[in-house]
């Protein structure tokens, strides 16, 4: 039988690789802002359809990686209070 020890550290190992996921998570973002206005800077005046398609891409993937980052953020909180719980 696991002992509440090991089950809490299991978790925090478990939140540890949470949080490398959170900060490739934030590089990524950081990442794709400087490409939004790279590509900004870049295509200013076009008004074609491929550039208002890519930017409007760009900008969903941003907010969907906000979305992950508050999911990760969730789940954490969650994580650790349960492990309280314990």
């Amino acid at each position: 039988m696991t002992s509440v020890a090991e089950v809490k550290a299991a978790i925090e190992a478990a939140l540890a690789h949470v949080q490398d996921g959170q900060e490739a998570v934030r590089a990524a973002s950081d990442r794709l802002d400087d490409a939004q206005h790279s590509l900004s800077a870049a295509v200013e005046g076009s008004g074609h359809e491929a550039v208002g398609a890519a930017q409007a891409a760009l900008s969903q993937a941003s907010v969907e990686l906000h979305e992950c980052l508050l999911a990760t953020l969730a789940a954490v909180e969650q994580a650790r209070s349960y492990a309280a719980t314990l």
